[in-house]
């Protein structure tokens, strides 16, 4: 068996070229994301309005983040809700975790419930082109399914909400 090698080094994720006995695949290895669902209240979730480079558009979506070398996905759900929404959450609780892609990287996204929330300063990074979008849970079905949201973590993240929290 061939070892594993780099094919791209990136700032945030890499390309490694493994090998499935003689077939030869490429593989991002990422360091996993948290995905956040903030409730603002019993009817309501804060989506942000994200300008998407990868696909020159700007998407409807929960917040998310990478995960930063060691820090456990928990604190980066925190860290990410507070830098893109300005919110902080008295409590965030762990609702799911999967491989949005297997069959190209092995990012791990772990999906939380954020509640309790309170509204501070957001602190957005640079070049981040970012607006909350606070919408019912019933509004929020409406644009997954005429297409307003076509996000894929915030399709699986709000549809799991809905069939197993509601």
């Amino acid at each position: 068996m061939k070892s594993p090698e780099t094919v791209f080094e990136g700032v945030r994720f890499n390309i490694e070229r493994v090998w499935q006995g003689e077939r030869p695949r490429d593989v991002m290895r990422h360091p996993g994301a948290a995905v956040i669902l903030p409730l603002v209240d019993d009817d309501h979730v804060c989506l942000i309005k994200n300008y998407r480079i990868a696909v020159e558009q700007t998407l409807l979506e929960l917040p998310a983040g990478t995960l930063e070398p060691n820090e456990p996905p928990e604190i980066t759900a925190g860290r990410e809700l507070e830098e893109e929404t300005g919110y902080r959450a008295d409590k965030i609780e762990l609702l799911s975790a999967y491989y949005p892609s297997p069959g190209v990287m092995d990012e791990k996204m772990y999906m939380y419930l954020a509640t309790g929330l309170t509204m501070h300063a957001p602190a957005r990074e640079e070049g981040e082109e970012i607006e909350n979008h606070v919408v019912t849970l019933e509004e929020a079905k409406a644009m997954i399914q005429d297409g307003r949201i076509a996000d894929g973590k915030t399709i699986a993240g709000l549809l799991f909400y809905f069939q197993f929290r509601t």
